[in-house]
């Protein structure tokens, strides 16, 4: 009778659809906790079927919390997209510690006479996952305090502490120039990218196209046409065409510029890293007065070289919010390698950095047979999570002892990162804090929600299905139905 109450219900809803909607319904609510129908119907409206996701909501420390307020296909395999990355912050901060950095050093190889250096120079990387392009001026800044004027050798890249084997960065999705899918490496520089500025010069009726960081090998070739109309999709007006190669580029901007965009940025990751970090050595090195003709290339430090001077990193509980936040997918991978090294010794491994994370969940009886984790950010098709695991992992953070930074790198809803433009007219707004993932075919929510009475849930919701781009309002509608149960 129930079935046949439900089947009639959404009269106008496609069969399929509206049976997967039915019995996931009735199953749900056998178990006590079901997809609330207005969710359901959320999911159902935007044409997505509840078998394709997976849900799962409960209180942190009431005395009923062992049982969940809502579950959905729990303990479904799921792939989870960069809220991975909540596994990888955690055990960052409990297996590192929040002020954990990383350091980067200089070393001469080789006498130092007079400020002049008969050898290479040397950079060792430990896999720093936030070297910006005023941290790196810094390092040869203080290069350069040390007297050092002139390297008579090349600079050697020793970036052994990762290993990570050939990576190919179109390989995710075909778009090797984006900067998501820049590869890890033990000395990535400024992400590896450079930011590409147009801005309108309306006297002249041109653009003026400028690369920053300035570095010799890329070269710009055309001038785009300023052009009246919406700003729309500038970036295919422009009929952008990049040249990349390993040690050089050229990019060529032939199209047109809607004077309605005003200035512009355009980021791309070119170069590899060894020519990226050249580039941007010789550059820097130049700008402080010291002089520099050598090569690059890779190799180890030698224990006779000496070192001249050290780079930390910012604390790790400032690289946990980029990563949550903003959800930086090489930062990330940059941390699960790392990870890797509480566990074995360098060079850290893919393999390691997963057998660390297995070890630290064990350590806290935390057992999640599912879990497969590829990268740590969340960028693969083939990285999985179920629901319940994922819950488990954010209740368990709330009592840890690193759960003020770890909540805090989480973005707020309506406020920051990447939910500041959701929930802007909903009560949950700036009371929840969450991370999202978005990958084709997958959309992603999970965190925590805290309500107006001082109750706090986990919620964790993913959506694996072709559909998946249309997810984002049934999963803000779970998101505001949490805070509506929480009072």
């Amino acid at each position: 009778m129930r079935l046949s109450a439900c089947s009639t219900s959404f009269g106008a809803l496609g069969s399929v659809l509206r049976g997967g909607l039915c019995c996931a319904l009735l199953l749900a609510d056998q178990a006590g906790a079901a997809l609330p129908p207005t969710v359901a119907r959320a999911f159902h409206d935007q044409r997505i079927p509840l078998n394709a996701v997976s849900a799962y909501v409960q209180e942190i420390g009431a005395a009923n919390s062992v049982k969940p307020l809502l579950i959905h296909r729990p303990s479904q395999p799921m792939n989870p997209a960069s809220t991975m990355k909540l596994v990888t912050t955690f055990a960052g901060l409990e297996l590192l510690g929040p002020d954990y950095r990383w350091k980067t050093e200089a070393y001469a190889d080789g006498p130092i006479v007079a400020g002049v250096l008969s050898g290479d120079l040397v950079l060792k990387g430990r896999g720093d996952p936030k070297i910006t392009l005023e941290q790196f001026r810094e390092l040869v800044a203080r290069l350069r305090a040390t007297g050092l004027s002139s390297i008579r050798g090349d600079l050697v890249l020793d970036r052994t502490w990762f290993n990570i084997g050939a990576y190919d960065p179109a390989a995710f999705d075909g778009e090797p120039l984006r900067p998501y899918n820049v590869g890890p490496d033990a000395l990535a520089v400024n992400f590896k990218s450079v930011r590409f500025v147009f801005a309108p010069n309306l006297a002249r009726d041109t653009v003026e196209v400028r690369v920053e960081p300035p570095l010799a090998n890329i070269v710009i070739h055309g001038t785009p046409r300023l052009a009246p109309g919406d700003c729309g999709d500038w970036h295919s007006a422009l009929l952008a065409a990049f040249d990349n190669r390993a040690e050089s580029a050229d990019a060529s901007f032939r199209g047109h510029y809607p004077i309605a965009c005003g200035e512009r940025d355009w980021y791309v990751a070119l170069l590899d890293h060894p020519h990226y970090v050249l580039n941007l050595f010789t550059r820097t090195w130049a700008d402080v007065g010291g002089s520099f003709a050598g090569s690059v290339r890779d190799g180890r430090t030698p224990i006779s070289a000496t070192r001249l001077a050290t780079l930390d990193s910012v604390p790790l509980y400032e690289a946990v919010r980029d990563i949550n936040k903003m959800s930086n997918n090489l930062m990330a991978r940059q941390l699960f390698l790392s990870l890797a090294t509480t566990a074995y010794p360098p060079p850290a491994t893919t393999l390691h950095a997963a057998e660390a994370v297995e070890r630290w969940l064990a350590k806290r009886k935390l057992k999640f047979p599912e879990l497969v984790m590829v990268n740590g950010s969340g960028l693969s098709r083939h990285e999985r999570i179920a629901a319940q695991s994922m819950a488990r992992l954010l209740v368990a953070a709330d009592s840890s002892s690193v759960r003020n930074e770890y909540i805090s790198s989480l973005a707020v809803a309506a406020t920051d990162g990447t939910v500041g433009k959701r929930f802007q007219n909903d009560e949950v707004a700036d009371q929840a804090f969450l991370k999202t993932g978005t990958l084709e075919g997958v959309r992603a929510i999970a965190g925590y929600v805290f309500g107006p009475t001082g109750r706090r849930f986990v919620v964790v919701c993913f959506v694996n299905h072709p559909n998946a781009s249309r997810a984002q309002p049934p999963l803000d509608h779970l998101v505001q139905w949490v805070y509506d149960n929480s009072r």
